[in-house]
């Protein structure tokens, strides 16, 4: 009844909230995108997003049909590969960052486990900046993390905002440095901070240097500061902090999967990374979702 390309093209659009992202990341024009979602809606006789000429979300239907595309393109990739009969092997060494410890990235990568039990999964959870220099060394096959600004490398997951957040309770005095809590360098939500305090102009202070985001979070649940923080990752017990403090925008933040080089030594490398970044994308929504 449903096409899976147009399953995947939903998934897209529901995990990038744009047309023209989704259609960058599948390689389509964006006719075809709005083409595919428009006869998914037809077969479903839904409306799956509302969508303006500024935005696009998910109706209550497409939050459903999240769930149902998902399973329908795992059974219909595990379908394909007991046809073919392949099998993964080899070692495939993933690097995540620190933003997913809180999030449901352990059920995804526990669903690759279970789809690829032959594949050696080796996991390093790091701050973004790390990531992208062991990947750029050799020590990684893929990462999922955090884009620098201007860099283009990467295939989109989803596109975010960076917010401030801290305690409810927590009050700034505008008369005082602004007390932070940030990852230690080369944190990528750190220097967004810092550079966008120092173009307002407003004084600043390290409350609190953690590599840990449990840490981060521990810290700022005390009161001790504000932290940077993508708006879909917003941890228990943190809210954000208020206009009426007058602090600065800080901009948006891509969150992308870098394949690294390949390895011609261990073949089954390249299959393993494109599997899991198959996982990932198909899924990726949950990653940011209660």
């Amino acid at each position: 009844m449903y096409d899976p390309s147009q399953l995947r093209t939903f998934l897209a659009v529901a995990q990038t909230l744009s047309f023209t992202r989704a259609a960058r990341r599948l390689g389509l024009r964006q006719s075809t995108v709005s083409q595919h979602v428009r006869r998914l809606e037809d077969a479903t006789g839904r409306q799956l997003f509302s969508r303006d000429t500024h935005s696009v979300e998910l109706t209550e239907d497409g939050e459903a049909m999240l769930g149902f595309a998902r399973r329908i393109l795992a059974v219909h990739e595990q379908a394909a590969a007991f046809f073919t009969g392949t099998r993964l092997r080899g070692r495939l060494r993933f690097g995540a960052s620190e933003d997913f410890v809180l999030t449901r990235l352990p059920e995804i990568l526990e669903g690759f486990r279970h789809a690829h039990p032959e594949v050696d999964l080796e996991l390093t959870v790091e701050l973004s900046g790390t990531l992208h220099e062991l990947l750029a060394a050799g020590k990684l096959d893929l990462v999922l993390a955090k884009r620098r600004p201007q860099d283009p490398r990467g295939e989109l997951v989803w596109h975010d905002r960076l917010v401030w957040i801290g305690a409810e309770r927590l009050r700034l005095d505008p008369d005082r440095p602004v007390p932070l809590i940030v990852y230690p360098p080369p944190g990528i939500t750190r220097a967004l901070a810092l550079d966008a305090l120092q173009r307002q102009g407003r004084p600043w202070r390290i409350a609190c240097t953690s590599g840990s985001l449990n840490g981060l979070v521990a810290a700022a649940r005390a009161g001790l500061g504000v932290m940077a923080h993508s708006r879909g990752f917003v941890p228990p017990g943190l809210v954000r902090v208020p206009d009426r403090f007058g602090l600065p925008e800080l901009g948006q933040v891509d969150f992308v999967l870098v394949p690294g080089q390949r390895r011609p030594t261990d073949p089954g490398t390249a299959g393993a990374a494109d599997a899991l970044s198959t996982a990932i994308l198909a899924a990726g929504d949950r990653l940011h979702r209660p």
